[in-house]
């Protein structure tokens, strides 16, 4: 493969497992990121070529992005570190790909879809399990009942976290629950709740801020978006904070407090966990009339899964099938694409 790719924050969980993956498959990406001992440890055990730099460093993020057609960015929290790494692509006409599953992120990015077309640039955040399956899933159900004004989308099998994935959330405590109605984001007064059947009878789910209700308006343009989790002890624990607990913990001196037990935690899910583990999606699209349709859609677990996805969208960018502009995984490979994955099954429920 002569064109090259770039993983920004390849010494994280995500990025080591990206790293090892893109091994087995063949790749030869430039492997990036700020500690540069850590990086010559992952690059050294992969045969990969590497730079250490900081985002802000922009002589050096040039360089580095002049090398390669695309960035696999994979370093967060990406609140922080998109933003300078889409400006440095849009400078430099790289291809921007990316694993969040943050809103913000997202409306950020969609914001600039204009900016990505006259560079002739492909910027698409949530290319990993933010937010592939759960925006292909969005518009199969619109596919199922063009005619739908609300969306549901329910996740189960969430239960092992990577640290970054865990300082996401506490870096979201403050937001309350986001939702989409009538087209716009809001924040619910109330959490919702609902039971879903993810294949072992009815459970318990809360409503919580993921990326869909952005990336599935995008894709959809269904107007009203609501995203739910099954319920943990955790999720249980964050939904019952109240307003001001909520701004307390949102706080520099609490978020540093709670990122700092984060650390404590282990990287991630154990191989064994990853290869045992699994995740389970229903989507439920709904029309004026109240007409109903259900899907459901089974994964491998969420950090393989997004390996898998990541760069197999990487290879097709490379290949010449990148889109110009803001795009969502579905807007350009089609709702089929997470059925193309192994391990992956959907479900239409009913007619």
């Amino acid at each position: 493969m002569t064109a090259r790719f770039m993983i920004y924050g390849a010494t994280g969980y995500t990025g080591k497992l990206v790293a090892r993956t893109a091994k087995a498959l063949g790749f030869r990406p430039l492997l990036a990121g700020r500690n540069e001992a850590r990086l010559k440890s992952v690059a050294g055990q992969h045969g990969f070529d590497y730079r250490a730099f900081d985002l802000d460093d922009t002589p050096a993020l040039t360089a580095a992005l002049g090398q390669v057609d695309a960035v696999l960015h994979i370093a967060g929290p990406f609140s922080q570190t998109s933003k300078p790494m889409l400006d440095a692509c849009i400078r430099t006409k790289t291809h921007y790909l990316d694993i969040t599953g943050e809103i913000d992120v997202f409306e950020a990015c969609a914001a600039r879809d204009r900016e990505a077309r006259e560079a002739g640039i492909m910027v698409m955040p949530g290319v990993g399990f933010d937010v592939v399956p759960s925006d292909c899933l969005a518009a199969h159900m619109k596919a199922r009942m063009p005619n739908a004004i609300e969306l549901t989308l329910a996740i189960s099998g969430l239960g092992h976290m990577s640290r970054g994935t865990a300082k996401t959330g506490i870096e979201s405590v403050g937001r309350g629950i986001r939702i989409r109605r009538d087209g716009e984001l809001t924040t619910a007064k109330q959490t919702p709740r609902r039971d879903f059947d993810f294949g072992a009878g009815a459970r318990p789910a809360i409503a919580i801020g993921w990326g869909d209700v952005s990336t599935a308006w995008h894709s959809t343009g269904i107007p009203n978006i609501t995203v739910y989790f099954e319920a943990s002890p955790q999720l249980e624990q964050m939904a019952a904070l109240g307003g001001f607990k909520r701004w307390i913990a949102s706080r520099g001196f609490m978020q540093r407090r709670l990122k700092a037990a984060v650390d404590q935690q282990p990287e991630g899910p154990t191989d064994a966990e990853r290869r045992e583990g699994f995740a389970v999606l229903i989507g439920e699209a709904v029309n004026a009339a109240g007409d109903r349709v259900v899907s459901k859609l089974r994964t491998p677990e969420g950090y393989t899964l997004t390996a898998m996805t990541s760069l197999e969208t990487v290879r097709r960018v490379l290949g010449g099938d990148a889109v110009p502009g803001f795009q969502t995984p579905s807007m350009v490979f089609g709702a089929d694409y997470i059925t193309e994955f192994d391990g992956c099954i959907r479900q239409d429920l009913n007619s």
